[in-house]
């Protein structure tokens, strides 16, 4: 993993944030824990099946 990709993903988010704080407008991210622990379960669900090598080909599943 790469720091330095990882501190700039933090610090754009950061700015991007107080961006949306000074000109009063919604940030497009739940903005309460709860919400955020969410996506942060999202994230960590979507990389244990691809550490596990686990997959599913919907459109086959379908029949497309």
């Amino acid at each position: 993993m790469d720091l330095q990709l990882i501190v700039l993903g933090l610090l754009t988010g950061a700015l991007t944030g107080a961006f949306f704080a000074l000109v009063d407008v919604p940030i497009p991210a739940p903005p309460e824990l709860p919400g955020l622990m969410g996506i942060v379960g999202l994230f960590l669900g979507y990389k244990l099946v691809q550490a596990a090598g686990l997959s599913l080909d919907v459109l086959d599943s379908l029949g497309f």
